[in-house]
């Protein structure tokens, strides 16, 4: 019998099923002692909630079939393993293309939802065998979850960090919050049989990105991504799977623990969340403390201006001493005294020391001059950022392409221009050389690429009977040329008459190339070779 399969529900199980001290397991009927918080006034003005909730909420909720449905989603499957993987892949390419719709649509696919419920109703029901399973399978897909991420950051070209990454590394008390709602609507889809892809959305929102900035943050060897987005996920499975421990209890799912034992349950989930609150309240403290700095210096930047100038790009560096701030300021008027008055003003508003450096920009007074050119600031960040993309993309291509590490491509952004030293590849000609420069400057246009190849034989150039060269004569004589050129040696050519290899020459000196002729060789061919410095 599979381990899924001995996984039923409690109320299913006869001798589960007998009360505590009946040796024989038959279901006796035995007469229990309402608890002492019963007699309390409290207690006395609950009964009638308890008694509604019990008779026309818990009543018509089928346990066995909701214990028989988790379990059996809570182990892990191929499926499930290439689902996880899937969902984590498309997730790390969303946050590196900073597309958020790229990122919930991973998030439809996530099968993480089964694992962490079916923890949380086998804590309740105190089903150790049931927990086992359903933690390994969790640990299983994240394990998955996190290579498959690394290893796409690890052959991506695009490897900057996005807001979307920096998003899931500082965890705070929103994102417990965010946890807690998406457990409470996916447990209580669960009770009610009304799960769904849509609750696993909900889930998945709060497990599935933080897992993909993991995989980031260790591709990039960026250890401050990876333990924060580590901590998030954590602190969100956590919170998902205790949640769903309180909501089965409030269903009424049996569970094999004694009062006792569910009291120091009781107690340790309440331990747990002071614990994951406290440090998470006090990051969300440290936010809202910068979110009302950064207002607090977008006012000071504006009141040194016109009131039609525009701030754009106000920034803090909290990490310098003394603090930074700096910004882009477009103002019909020019303040040489800005930088001063801001100074002041800040200084006494964050009662710290600060240094300030705003730039200003001189717009005209027309309506709406401030706004177009600060319009015409972001297009252009935004063009900057496409342009790095791309020579990011052209790098790592001229990389593969040569057979050498990234850094030893030397990229001219001033003019355009990327430049690469090839190693050998076995089997490759001057000619293949050549054709893999033209296919990544088709690939990159507005950028000239050279990529010097390495030191090879040159072409024979075939002539036809009347000493001219051939069509394929000819493609040696441009691969000659540009060879020449990209490793900036003299060409030697020898064969053929006088008088076709003082055309062909003529036709390789107008290229550029520095090149001499000898007498002798073939008559029916022009043979070049480098010359090389003597020794």
């Amino acid at each position: 019998m599979s381990e899924t399969a001995s996984l039923r529900s409690p109320a299913a199980d006869p001798a589960d099923a007998a009360e505590p001290g009946d040796a024989d397991g038959e279901n006796t009927t035995r007469e229990r002692k309402p608890p002492g918080w019963v007699y309390s006034p409290l207690g006395r003005a609950l009964v009638p909630l308890r008694r509604w909730w019990l008779d026309r909420v818990i009543e018509d909720v089928d346990h066995t079939e909701v214990i028989a449905k988790i379990a059996s989603d809570s182990t892990t499957s191929p499926r499930y393993i290439f689902m996880t993987m899937m969902s984590a892949g498309i997730a790390i390419l969303g946050m590196l293309l900073s597309s958020p719709a790229v990122v919930i649509g991973a998030m439809l696919l996530s099968p993480l939802m089964s694992p962490i419920l079916g923890a949380g109703f086998a804590l309740t029901s105190g089903k150790i065998k049931w927990l086992r399973i359903s933690v390994r399978a969790l640990f299983i897909g994240s394990v998955a979850a996190v290579a498959f991420t690394a290893l796409i950051v690890l052959v991506s070209p695009l490897q900057t960090m996005t807001p979307e990454i920096a998003s899931r590394t500082r965890p705070n008390l929103f994102d417990l919050l965010v946890a807690l709602f998406s457990s409470l609507a996916g447990s209580y889809a669960m009770i009610r049989g009304r799960e769904g892809t849509i609750v696993g959305v909900a889930i998945a929102t709060a497990l599935m990105p933080p897992l993909a900035a993991v995989g980031y943050g260790l591709a990039t060897m960026n250890w401050t991504v990876f333990l924060g987005a580590l901590a998030l996920y954590v602190t969100n499975f956590l919170t998902i799977a205790l949640t769903a421990t309180i909501m089965a209890r409030l269903y009424g799912f049996r569970t094999d623990l004694s009062t006792r034992q569910g009291w120091f349950q009781n107690f340790g989930i309440f331990v747990v969340f002071v614990a994951l609150a406290v440090p998470l309240g006090l990051s969300l403290r440290q936010i809202a403390l910068e979110a009302n700095a950064q207002r607090v210096v977008q006012a000071a930047i504006a009141a040194s201006f016109p009131e039609d100038a525009q701030v754009s790009d106000a920034s803090i560096d909290w990490e310098s001493e003394p603090l930074l701030i700096s910004g882009i300021v477009f103002t019909p008027a020019f303040n040489a005294a800005a930088n001063s008055e801001i100074s002041r003003r800040l200084q006494d508003d964050l009662l710290r020391t600060v240094t300030v450096q705003i730039e200003q920009f001189q717009v005209g007074t027309d309506p709406g001059a401030a706004e177009q050119a600060q319009l015409a600031q972001a297009r252009a960040a935004q063009q900057a950022e496409a342009s790095e993309r791309q020579i990011a993309a052209l790098t790592e291509n001229l990389a593969l392409v040569a057979g050498v590490e990234r850094s030893a491509v030397v990229v001219d952004r001033e003019h355009n221009r990327a430049i690469v030293r090839a190693r050998p590849l076995p089997g490759l000609t001057l000619a293949g050389w050549r054709i893999l420069e033209r296919r990544a400057a088709a690939n990159t246009p507005g950028w000239e690429v050279e990529l010097r190849p390495p030191l090879l034989a040159l072409p024979s150039i075939p002539l036809n009977e009347e000493g001219e060269a051939t069509a394929e004569g000819e493609q040696a004589r441009a691969v000659i040329a540009w060879a020449a050129r990209r490793l900036d040696m003299p060409v030697v050519l020898t064969g053929g008459d006088a008088e076709a290899r003082d055309s062909l020459a003529q036709s390789l000196t107008e290229a550029g190339v520095t090149l001499t002729q000898t007498e002798g060789g073939p008559a029916d061919a022009i043979e070049a070779r480098w010359q090389m410095p003597e020794q």
